[in-house]
Formats: C-alpha cells, structure tokens, sequence
C-alpha cells in the first residue's frame, strides 16, 4: 500500500521580529495591504486609510491640531488620508502593522 505523502507544516509569520531587521522601513507582507514597522526615531506616516495596530512597546501617533493617540500592545488607530500623522516609540523595541484599506 502506497504512503501518503504528509503536507509540509504552516509557517507562521513573527510579525515583530520581521519588522526588527529593518527598523524605520515599513516591510510589506506579501498578498495583501498589510506592512509592519519597528519604530526608530520619528517616523511619517504614509497617506493612506487603514487602522494602525501596535504589536509590541507603545507608541505615541501625533496628530494634527495638537492631539495625539498614544498605543499600546493590541491597541489600535483608524488613520485617513485626511489627517497625516507621525509616531515615535515611548519604548525600546515598539512595532507598528498598518493594514491598510482596500482601494475601491
């Protein structure tokens, strides 16, 4: 009787650890609108809907006329194009996902 051939296991993905051998540069994830960051200096948002999820540390979004979202862990922001933004990481190691909106 033949052998079935077992199918390879899933890899998942560490979202914080792939966005850590870049810090400052967004990593696209492929097959989708997805792109994570690990925070080093202040970085500019990209002008693009979506929500903006922090995974690790905690992060401060500035936001015009003076407000500001601070983020952490499992928290999250609904960014538009409409309202630019920056963020910088309050701790070592803090990693953004934007999941952006599907284009109509």
């Amino acid at each position: 009787m033949p052998t079935r051939a077992r199918p390879d296991t899933p890899q998942a993905l560490h979202l914080p650890r792939l966005a850590q051998g870049t810090p400052g540069e967004w990593v696209r994830l492929p097959g989708g609108n997805v792109q994570v960051v690990t925070l080093s200096g202040t970085l500019t948002g990209p002008v693009t809907p979506g929500w903006l999820v922090c995974l690790t540390g905690e992060a401060v979004v500035d936001l015009p006329l003076r407000n500001f979202v601070r983020l952490r862990p499992g928290e999250g922001y609904h960014v538009t194009p409409e309202q630019p933004w920056t963020a910088f990481g309050t701790r070592d190691g803090t990693t953004l996902l934007l999941s952006a909106a599907e284009s109509a």
